[in-house]
């Protein structure tokens, strides 16, 4: 039998008053605050008064309304500082292997390459070269694509300036003009594809993991072998790869446009 708790009325009015601003409302004055809580200017002025001394609510001098105060910002900086992505991938990572049969890599950039952090083996998979830790040219690998794809082009610049194209299989691609259209492919798609071209006989695929701020920041892979699974087989896994990537972006404060 589930145990229900209490609610803490002020507590739960005071958070009512925070959710009432957005971009549209940013301030407001305390006649609308009372209008769309329903309360008394009496009952308000002691709610709001406990919140601005606490730095969550604060008040403009020139015109007496209320708007949201710096804590906010401050506690918001410290909850998005303090998220572990690798811990918050591994639930996606895990659920997609076990849908997929399929070995999932979460990765990031690290200066000019690929880096893997998080792993998580598929009961189909036999794939052994990759492990956590393990770092990976961004030209030659659907991980390396993603994460370069949406970064501006002084970034994207810095990073190709002298960067040696490595030839790892027949199909790795060995210049920047075909770098660079892979990665307007890249965007275009929203996932990545490396077609035998880091490893003989494996496919994988990437997409971007966004954070609040709409900045892509890792990516989620699944490494496959050709033997094993067929064109249609690799568009089923790519289906549940990108929306394994759209939900953990999702835990990351990210909105989709």
């Amino acid at each position: 039998m589930v145990k229900i708790m209490p609610i803490i009325q002020s507590v739960e009015r005071a958070l009512q008053i925070l959710d009432l601003f957005n971009d549209q409302a940013t301030e407001l004055k305390i006649t609308e605050i009372s209008k769309q809580m329903g309360l008394s200017k009496s009952t308000l002025h002691s709610l709001l008064k406990t919140l601005q001394l606490h730095g969550y609510i604060d008040q403009n001098p020139d015109n007496d309304k209320y708007c949201l105060g710096m804590k906010l910002v401050e506690r918001g900086h410290f909850v998005v500082g303090t998220m572990d992505i690798r811990q918050k991938a591994k639930s996606w990572l895990s659920a997609l292997s076990h849908e997929t049969g399929q070995t999932t890599h979460l990765g990031i950039l690290d200066g000019n390459e690929g880096v893997y952090i998080e792993k998580i083996e598929g009961k189909q998979a036999a794939i052994a070269y990759s492990r956590i830790g393990r770092r990976l040219p961004v030209h030659a690998t659907a991980i390396g694509k993603v994460l370069l794809a949406w970064l501006g082009d002084e970034e994207l610049n810095a990073i190709l300036d002298g960067y040696a194209f490595t030839r790892f299989t027949p199909a790795t691609l060995t210049d920047r003009d075909a770098l660079l259209a892979a990665l307007a492919q890249t965007r275009h798609n929203h996932y990545a594809l490396d077609n035998e071209e880091n490893e003989p006989g494996v496919r994988c695929i990437a997409v971007p993991v966004w954070n609040h701020e709409s900045r892509v920041i890792a990516a989620l892979s699944l490494s496959t072998l050709t033997s094993r699974v067929n064109d249609d087989q690799l568009a089923a896994c790519r289906q549940k790869l990108m929306e394994a990537g759209l939900g953990l972006s999702k835990t990351l404060g990210y909105r989709e446009r």
